[in-house]
């Protein structure tokens, strides 16, 4: 495993239950700003059995991008809404409610 993944998930560790953030985020955390696809990259090669909470990671308009993998689109909503996360028509969370803002 590399040491920018490594970052990556201790960085989505830090998301607390019923917030949100983003690729690109997690990625200035990971002191790698430019990195938002390697982000998803090493968020898609954890185990299932994983501590790590991925699902709390959307894209910047606050939907869902894991819709190319079998299920895993609808796992990670009921994950969200099992947090409290609500999503409107368009499959959008609002970043005005829900995202998580490292620096607090």
């Amino acid at each position: 495993m590399s040491a920018f993944s490594e970052r990556v998930y201790d960085c989505v560790r830090r998301i607390p239950k019923g917030r949100i953030t983003n690729y690109g985020s997690i990625a200035v955390l990971a002191g790698e700003p430019r990195a938002a696809r390697g982000v998803g990259y090493a968020l898609s090669h954890l185990s299932p059995e994983t501590d790590v909470p991925w699902w709390r990671v959307v894209n910047r308009r606050g939907a869902i991008s894991t819709s190319r993998v079998s299920g895993l689109a609808q796992r990670q909503r009921a994950l969200l809404e099992r947090e409290g996360i609500v999503f409107d028509d368009r499959g959008e969370a609002s970043w005005e409610r829900f995202a998580w803002d490292p620096y607090e």
